[in-house]
């Protein structure tokens, strides 16, 4: 609406307002809309005069008026609708806030609640404060007690037996035998294989470990087999990583040379320092083994063994020699070795595969440390202080028979196991394999990888129960408890093992070969 003063009227295009003498005209236009294909007035043209000086209209004319408009705005659809379209769009926005408003609502109770939990976690955090305090006042009180018990040296303290071990519950009919994954000091008077003599060419530096302790093998100018200490006596460095240079190691730190006795007899860089040397160990060949005598406090007063070859007068050909690194006691893996009447329920994949359970596995000694497993052709005897040697007949190769001896079949395999105790829970197991049949088979190509193969998986099948004998003993057990007719030779091994402490090496040999039978399942010890 434009307002115009009188004295500067100007026109106006029609539709607009005008003030006239005092009155002012609102001239109302009609709008057309297109219906039932013919214009027509939604409005009727006219005139609404207010006068200022003429008669004002009732108020029920107002209404009437107003009345009229919106029913002719109904039926136009336009301004009614618009209408309805706000009044949808506040009822929903009104419910939207209803509904935030209520989830405020809900947040506010939630965090009401959490408010009471945090006040009461609180009070709780404060009370196991004040205990807290109240033990480490009583603490200090026990603390100054004791203290002055021992000042004045009368005090009886009485400390809690430590709990009985899973070994002890239950009666132990194994008595005089103990599981131990220590190493007895009487081990160190024996000679141990630790390695092929075939794995130790001229130029060859072999890292071994014994007993806990680390050597280097090495041949020297005139070839003979030499073991010292794998530690250079200038910094430590193991000699190991060095080179043989005309039979001698030289350390590959400063050059320092050492001969097969251990002494150095070559300082490059520097003044010659005289009486350098490192430890060196006796070193025979038997075989094809390499020996060591571990012991620096006594001399060797026996010869290395001389039967770990197959049988004489037999056309035994050897067809493979492994190492290999396994992480368990050697006494464990030594036991396993001497027990045959776990083959049918542990080897079901390899070479026991479809073997019956047999009725009973019975071993016959024949020798103190040696005999035959019945029903099986399989004999075995253990040498002192790691070895185990088996022969076992087979009428068709790879099949055992049963109920005969090893000596009435056609075909053998002979085996040698060496467990090298290396340190506490590790051993290096040596494994030699020969055959008086097929001698051609050890020319096809590959066939050192098959047997590898087989051996691993030999081994894998027998580690796993082994390794969780280890954990066992770790926690207290005892592979001992109640030993049957079978572990005949497994329990000598043990006595033997057991008698180690505190006897010296020929009193443990005499002890072990004049052992009876009936002794080795006593079980009044």
């Amino acid at each position: 609406m434009s307002f115009t003063s009188v004295g500067k009227l100007a026109p106006l295009p029609s539709g607009q307002a005008q003030n006239v003498r005092g009155k002012v005209v609102l001239n109302s236009y009609s709008r057309t809309r297109q219906a039932s294909g013919s214009k027509s007035s939604a409005f009727n043209s006219g005139a609404i005069s207010l006068g200022v000086h003429g008669k004002r209209k009732t108020t029920s004319q107002k209404c009437a008026g107003v009345s009229a408009s919106l029913e002719t705005g109904t039926k136009a659809g336009s301004p009614l609708d618009i209408i309805k379209n706000d009044l949808t769009f506040l009822k929903t926005r009104l419910d939207s806030d209803n509904r935030e408003s209520a989830e405020v609502q809900k947040l506010q109770e939630k965090l009401a609640v959490l408010k009471e939990e945090l006040d009461l976690a609180h009070e709780e955090v404060h009370d196991s404060e004040n205990k807290v305090k109240k033990t480490l006042s009583e603490l200090n009180q026990l603390e100054q007690v004791i203290g002055g018990l021992e000042s004045v040296g009368t005090a009886d303290v009485k400390t809690p037996s430590a709990a009985p071990s899973k070994a002890s519950s239950g009666q132990k009919r194994g008595k005089g035998l103990h599981s131990s994954l220590e190493m007895e000091p009487g081990l160190k008077t024996f000679w141990y294989p630790v390695d092929f003599t075939s794995a130790l060419e001229a130029d060859i530096l072999k890292p071994v470990e014994l007993l806990g302790e680390t050597w280097v093998l090495f041949r020297d100018e005139s070839g003979t087999a030499c073991c010292i200490r794998d530690e250079c006596a200038h910094r430590a460095c193991p000699l190991s990583l060095g080179t043989n240079v005309n039979g001698k190691i030289e350390c590959p730190y400063h050059g320092w040379q050492y001969r097969g006795d251990g002494v150095c007899d070559a300082m490059p860089s520097t003044a010659q320092c005289k009486g350098v040397q490192v430890t060196a160990l006796e070193c025979r060949e038997e075989d094809g083994l390499i020996y060591v005598w571990p012991s620096l406090d006594k001399k060797p007063d026996v010869g290395v063994p001389s039967e770990l070859l197959a049988p004489p007068g037999d056309k035994f050909i050897i067809h493979s020699e492994i190492s290999l690194e396994v992480p368990v006691e050697h006494g464990l893996l030594v036991e396993n070795l001497l027990d045959l009447a776990h083959a049918p329920f542990t080897h079901t994949s390899t070479f026991a595969r479809g073997w019956p359970v047999p009725d009973a596995v019975k071993f016959q000694l024949l020798t103190a440390l040696g005999g035959n497993w019945e029903p099986y052709p399989i004999d075995m005897t253990f040498l002192p202080p790691v070895m185990t040697l088996s022969t076992i007949g087979l009428n068709q190769p790879g099949n055992i028979v049963r109920n005969v001896r090893a000596q009435d079949c056609e075909k053998h395999l002979h085996q040698l196991h060496v467990c090298i105790p290396s340190r506490k829970g590790h051993t290096r197991l040596l494994y030699r394999m020969s055959l008086d049949f097929l001698p051609w088979i050890r020319h096809l190509p590959g066939i050192k990888k098959v047997w590898r193969a087989m051996a691993d998986q030999v081994l894998g099948e027998d580690l796993r129960l082994v390794l969780g004998q280890q954990e066992r003993l770790l926690q207290g057990g005892d592979t001992w408890m109640n030993p049957v007719a079978y572990d005949k030779l497994a329990v000598r091994y043990r006595r033997w093992r057991n008698s180690l402490g505190d006897k010296d090496s020929q009193d443990q040999r005499l002890e072990v070969v004049s052992m009876s039978a009936g002794e080795m399942l006593k079980s009044d010890e």
